[in-house]
């Protein structure tokens, strides 16, 4: 226990230790906020496929030498869009929509990266993801887009609160619908853009579904429920970071497992007392 210690001791001595868990406890709060409404509303594969599409869009950041988060962030906000605009002029199902939307963002991506030699290597990188290579741009602008995920979600609270359980009372009590729906999705596109950082392209929308599912585990109280999201989903963030830099394993999946560890662990709990 006490070698342990140690090594999250010296691990705090790095400043790259430091800007993971800043960057990854601001991701951590943006998508518990976000995921809970997600998983009710059972649209969290859109977070899965917003992810696929970022595959893409880095790809074409890289192609352009340009910083991947900030090429992604307003191409997976106009394929978010996308979606919605499939699923409501084209008369296209939901999850079809998403599928559609998240097969192109893969096929371009490899298309670019199987005809664009030279950075094959940086590309396949943001897969998995590292928070540990973070730099200081990139936390000011992890935490303040999550910050701004947290305001509006804030703002909008009853809009989404009363759209997520029940659309038609939404629309009989004047609620623009559609325009929550958009404000949710874009959000959602933030969060992603910012996860490929984190845990990589194949596996932020667990980091958006897990918190949440495993906070429905204990409580039925929404607000209670994104409460226990945001506590899971950081203290699996921080649990994560210095479990990859002891063990010396990839730091997106080692959060992603701590993130499944703990939905099993209060799946298991509520078995027994049931």
């Amino acid at each position: 226990m006490s070698g342990i210690i140690d090594q999250i001791t010296e691990a705090l001595q790095f400043a790259f230790i430091h800007r993971a868990l800043i960057a990854g406890c601001f991701m951590a709060l943006g998508c518990s906020f976000l995921g809970v409404f997600l998983v009710l509303r059972r649209f969290s594969l859109i977070g899965d496929g917003l992810a696929h599409v970022s595959f893409a869009t880095v790809a074409i950041a890289l192609l352009l030498d340009a910083q991947p988060m900030i090429v992604s962030i307003p191409l997976v906000t106009l394929a978010s869009l996308a979606i919605l605009e499939l699923k409501e002029k084209a008369h296209v199902y939901g999850d079809a929509s998403i599928g559609l939307v998240s097969s192109f963002g893969i096929a371009l991506g490899v298309i670019i990266a199987s005809t664009a030699q030279g950075f094959n290597v940086d590309l396949f990188s943001y897969l998995f993801g590292n928070i540990l290579s973070v730099s200081r741009i990139e936390v000011w602008i992890i935490g303040g887009l999550s910050m701004l995920v947290v305001l509006i979600t804030i703002l909008f609270y009853h809009d989404l609160f009363a759209t997520t359980f029940d659309e038609e009372f939404a629309q009989v009590s004047k609620i623009k619908v559609k325009a929550v729906n958009r404000i949710l999705i874009i959000l959602t596109a933030l969060i992603v853009a910012m996860g490929i950082k984190i845990v990589g392209t194949m596996l932020v929308s667990s980091l958006i579904i897990l918190p949440a599912i495993t906070a429905l585990q204990v409580t039925k109280s929404f607000r209670t429920t994104i409460a226990l999201a945001g506590i899971f989903s950081i203290v699996s963030v921080v649990v994560g970071i210095f479990a990859s830099y002891i063990m010396n394993y990839p730091s997106g999946a080692t959060i992603v497992m701590v993130n499944f560890i703990f939905f099993i662990s209060t799946l298991i709990v509520g078995r027994l007392k049931a």
